[in-house]
């Protein structure tokens, strides 16, 4: 019987991709082998909740999941009936081409490259401007030390699958209300490599991987937006019998800052500017992200009147240039005067009119 992924996950099968992420950041926390070292039954729900996330957050393989409850490598499909075998990335359609078409063409070997990991951090304001260096830990798949990642004992060697004679298939016959049906689907005992450990090593059972806490420095450049994500190849989960790993996924969140107000690239802040400056003009300091420059504000200065400072933003991700810090002006009126104050105000009014 295939499994419940949905259910692994804690999910209803409408579930979205979002409530899909969510229920396996929850699960993996859940079921975390640090908080039950050495229970094997736990190592196990892990490894299925892993699986169930490589399946469901992948849209073609999630297609076919929902469809026949299988993604290729595993049985038990609708009614009984096994469409394993099948290319089903187009529907019912394909499995009547496969039909007509016999079992003259073969399928390819399965990549066994490791699956991908997405993991989410939070970095301050400050460090989005500077960039950064974070190490993080997770529990993944990793290739195993004491085999290498052969997935053979010490002092053995790879040999030939005695499933399907070294070629990573086997040809499956089955009667359906099609007929009798012969396809290709790929082996269960190698996986589709063809090879198979003499003797299977006893740290990882033959697999090549085992799941252990790896620690991973990321390098989080200047310039990082909220919600951006960083691809950092090859720090996935390992790949089966020392095959390719899969990406890490990083997403990056950087909480609003109190002082800044960034659109793109370029800051945003505002200043309160006496009226009498406003109308003599001056000098004031403004702190920028890269700390404090001098604005000079000409005489007769308006209220809302925007001043730009060039280069003065944040830094443009993986390049030298930076943008723009641009300063609104907010003119500051007394609320009350002294005699000194009123007296020359009103002078300036006669001389005015």
């Amino acid at each position: 019987m295939a499994k419940d992924y949905y259910k692994i996950l804690g999910l209803e099968r409408s579930a979205s991709l979002e409530e899909i992420k969510s229920g396996y950041r929850k699960m993996s926390k859940k079921l975390h082998p640090d908080k039950h070292k050495g229970d094997k039954d736990v190592e196990n729900k892990f490894k299925e909740v892993n699986e169930a996330y490589e399946t469901l957050k992948d849209p073609k393989k999630k297609q076919m999941y929902d469809q026949f409850g299988s993604t290729g490598n595993q049985t038990g499909g609708a009614g009984g009936f096994d469409f394993s075998g099948f290319n089903t990335g187009g529907g019912f359609s394909d499995i009547f081409e496969n039909f007509f078409s016999g079992s003259r063409e073969q399928p390819g070997r399965p990549s066994q490259k490791g699956g991908d990991i997405e993991v989410e951090i939070s970095i301050n304001f400050t460090d989005a401007v500077s960039g950064m260096q974070r190490e993080i830990s997770i529990d993944k798949q990793v290739t195993c030390k004491t085999c290498k990642g052969s997935g053979a004992d010490d002092g053995t060697e790879m040999e030939s699958c005695s499933g399907c004679k070294g070629t990573g298939q086997q040809v499956r016959t089955q009667q359906s209300f099609f007929g009798t049906i012969q396809q290709s689907v790929v082996c269960g005992s190698c996986n589709g490599s063809g090879k198979v450990p003499k003797k299977p090593c006893s740290h990882c059972k033959g697999e090549g991987r085992r799941v252990e806490r790896d620690n991973i420095s990321i390098e989080v450049p200047a310039g990082v937006h909220d919600t951006q994500t960083l691809r950092i190849r090859g720090k996935g989960q390992a790949g089966r019998q020392g095959q390719d790993s899969g990406d890490l996924y990083v997403h990056i969140r950087v909480p609003r800052d109190h002082r800044f107000h960034r659109e793109a690239d370029d800051i945003h802040t505002s200043v309160l500017i006496p009226v009498v400056d406003a109308i003599l003009g001056s000098s004031i300091s403004v702190e920028t992200v890269h700390g404090p420059v001098s604005l000079k504000i000409p005489e007769g200065t308006q209220p809302g009147q925007v001043f730009r400072i060039k280069g003065k933003g944040m830094p443009v991700v993986n390049s030298s240039r930076k943008g723009d810090h641009f300063v609104t002006a907010n003119v500051e009126v007394p609320k009350k005067l002294n005699k000194k104050e009123k007296k020359i105000l009103e002078e300036w009014k006669k001389q005015s009119s």
